[in-house]
């Protein structure tokens, strides 16, 4: 095997957390100008590499951290709160990053992992390129869309189907080898970069693939045994839980600025109560989600897969988390009145919010598969990515 850089001494998962509270304010300060500039600034981009964020579920033996679940939560969650953006492509590239690192072959990690700094991988896992088998690899096509924090890597992520198979792989190639569509016009979330690509019959070998719902690391421990979906369940699960976070922590600091003026918020009665239910929905999400991933976090770490049940609430626990961040957002905006609707954080985080809130893992048919598996009506299914699919559970 092959390390690129040298193991950290001390323990990685609470320096990444010390980071990103260390972090927080640089990220306040430069989220303006991130969604200005469409990606994240230099200084940020320097400040996560100098911190090693990019590698939260890196192998260690790769210079990562394998960060597990619960402390995953706090981390993105505080990057969250000090920037929706950052988090976004932090939770994307080290999904992608860390999964590499853990499932492609010898080849490719030796290639990817030699430099002095962790590579940066982006890309886009869900709408399938096509793939044909060539020799030793295979030659890909297709279009892609949302591939967050592209504009800062070096080797692409992405997904494609086997056309004399059927099986669904996961490609990494050089980024250079893809065309760019630098098309992110978008409400929120502009500084993730989330840009669409296209690659045109590019030979990728097959130690630059691995398949796309494997849960086998071949370097890496037990959180690595999650497979790409639930890194992303984890990191969506955060991000919403963060920005939900800063917006009522900036409501009550604006209500607080105008305590004694003549109508101010702070004495009314209607505010104290929405506000109060508003807190009551962001805890109780965020207690849903760390239970969930705590009992998941128990289970693996004993070398165990999570149940059934188990990964059924860990996306049930996502798609509430994503549903009170769009509830608690309009709660703000509407108390907060002209403050919000003019430039500055909260209308920033209003319009992520509800960008992030659009995302394919908090889609309505997620609480409809959740709520049958709960409730016992449906056919034995197991679950590939956000879905139900029909097939024998095996709980260990």
């Amino acid at each position: 095997m092959t390390t690129a850089v040298p193991a950290q001494e001390s323990d990685p998962t609470t320096d990444l957390l010390a980071s990103a509270r260390a972090l927080a304010p640089l990220l306040r300060e430069q989220a303006a100008h991130n969604e200005a500039s469409g990606h994240l600034t230099t200084l940020v981009e320097d400040a996560l590499h100098e911190h090693r964020l990019f590698g939260m579920w890196t192998p260690r033996e790769l210079g990562g951290s394998e960060v597990d679940p619960v402390r995953s939560l706090d981390i993105l969650q505080t990057l969250s709160e000090a920037d929706p953006s950052t988090a976004w492509v932090v939770m994307a590239a080290s999904l992608a990053t860390g999964t590499g690192g853990a499932y492609l072959g010898d080849e490719a990690v030796a290639e990817m992992f030699s430099g002095t700094r962790l590579p940066v991988v982006a890309g886009q896992g869900t709408r399938p390129g096509r793939a044909v088998r060539d020799g030793n690899g295979y030659r890909l096509s297709g279009e892609w869309n949302f591939a967050s924090g592209i504009k800062h890597a070096q080797w692409i992520h992405t997904l494609g189907v086997v056309e004399e198979t059927g099986q669904a792989l996961i490609f990494v190639l050089p980024k250079s080898r893809a065309t760019l569509s630098d098309n992110w016009d978008v409400m929120g979330l502009r500084a993730t970069g989330s840009i669409d690509y296209s690659i045109d019959n590019v030979y990728v070998p097959a130690a630059f693939t691995h398949v796309g719902p494997t849960t086998v690391p071949l370097r890496g421990g037990s959180v690595l045994r999650l497979g790409i979906m639930h890194l992303s369940i984890i990191g969506h699960s955060a991000w919403a839980l963060g920005v939900s976070r800063r917006m009522l922590d900036e409501l009550a600091d604006l209500v607080r600025s105008k305590v004694g003026r003549p109508g101010s918020l702070a004495e009314s009665a209607t505010f104290h109560a929405n506000y109060g239910a508003a807190e009551a929905e962001w805890h109780a999400a965020h207690d849903f989600v760390h239970q969930a991933w705590s009992d998941v976090e128990a289970r693996i770490t004993c070398g165990l897969e999570p149940t059934h049940e188990q990964q059924t609430r860990v996306r049930l626990a996502l798609y509430h988390a994503t549903r009170m961040a769009e509830s608690v957002s309009n709660v703000v905006y509407r108390a907060a009145g002209t403050t919000a609707l003019r430039s500055g954080a909260l209308q920033q985080l209003f319009r992520d919010v509800h960008a992030g809130t659009q995302h394919v893992t908090s889609a309505p048919a997620v609480l409809e598969a959740c709520g049958r598996d709960l409730a016992g009506v449906g056919p034995e299914s197991s679950w590939l990515y956000m879905n139900l699919v029909p097939g024998n559970r095996h709980d260990l």
